[in-house]
């Protein structure tokens, strides 16, 4: 029996690379069952509105995914690298391996692939996850990596995310992922809201929620990107420098977010100027639900058996 339940840290071990993340594969399964099915209904909509129809349910549920399936992304702070530097600890072995480094929301993930990936007779193939939620322990988790005996290069930048180190990423980044996921979450909340007006006769209101949707999306990212005012520390792996930069989560969540602002901001003008217009590309079946909305236009009721109940007209002749 040896230390660490029976695992030699300093000698090579077979190690495999974490499988792709279950959360982010259901999201985009469900997702794309939705607009699956969409598609399959899409033949019984008759006339122009299928493509409107086409172009609205898309591009709902499009900003819909992307605003829940980054809460599961790795890719909103990365940084990649080729190196040759040390493998293991107490060891002058050095390997030639791609570094990568991946912040998302809830922790960072840490990947080492060697170049071959046969080297020091051992696989060389790690990606390595320490999170960070309220429920999470951070140096729980380095504590047992240091342990499991990891690599030097993944210890290395795990390191310098604990709370204990001096470049102070780990308050920061954990704060920031913390209010920027929770902002991420109001912006959905109200992109339901705003479906469910954008399908009823009250399009101005569901343009105010899409405009919301938009603003809580951007809050989010301006959370995230505070982590901009941290001096950054220099990840120095070997012979060369690690730089880590804003990844597609990132990028796709800002456009989102602007994408969301315009769609709201366009339905928010199109119910004062062409409200026609408008109903038509979102197949209102209420007329003049605008007018109403503005008191233009009296509300008129017609019963059409009232004028079968009319008394007919006489008119009475009289001979002299």
């Amino acid at each position: 029996m040896t230390a660490w339940d029976g695992v030699l840290p300093f000698y090579p071990q077979p190690r495999h690379a974490a499988s792709f993340s279950v959360p982010l594969l259901i999201v985009i399964l469900v997702f794309l069952s939705l607009a699956a099915s969409f598609l399959l209904i899409l033949p019984g909509i008759r006339g122009h509105s299928r493509w409107f129809w086409l172009v609205r349910v898309l591009l709902s549920l499009f900003i819909g995914a992307e605003i829940v399936a980054v809460h599961f992304s790795g890719d909103w702070f990365v940084g990649r690298v080729w190196t040759n530097t040390s493998y293991k600890a107490f060891s002058p072995s050095r390997v030639q391996v791609h570094v990568g480094l991946h912040v998302g929301l809830a922790g960072v993930n840490i990947t080492l692939q060697g170049t071959p990936r046969q080297q020091l007779n051992e696989t060389i193939d790690y990606n390595e996850r320490f999170t960070w939620r309220l429920n999470e322990d951070y140096t729980k988790e380095y504590v047992h990596a240091l342990e499991k005996g990891l690599p030097d290069p993944v210890l290395y930048l795990a390191e310098k995310f604990t709370p204990s180190s001096p470049c102070g990423l780990y308050h920061q980044y954990h704060l920031a992922g913390h209010y920027a996921a929770a902002t991420l979450w109001v912006a959905f909340c109200f992109w339901i809201i705003a479906n469910a007006l954008l399908s009823m006769p009250a399009p101005l209101y569901g343009g105010l929620a899409l405009l919301t949707t938009g603003a809580f999306t951007l809050f989010g990212v301006f959370a995230f990107a505070s982590i901009s005012s941290v001096p950054l520390c220099h990840f120095r792996l070997g012979s060369a420098v690690l730089t880590p930069y804003y990844g597609a989560s990132f990028w796709l969540t800002l456009a989102t977010g602007i994408l969301s602002l315009l769609l709201g901001g366009a339905v928010v003008i199109l119910h004062y100027t062409r409200p026609s217009a408008l109903r038509s590309f979102l197949d209102l079946s209420v007329k003049d639900c605008s007018n109403q909305a503005k008191g233009n236009s009296p509300l008129t009721l017609n019963n059409p058996q009232h004028e079968q109940l009319k008394s007919p007209d006489l008119n009475i002749t009289t001979l002299l």
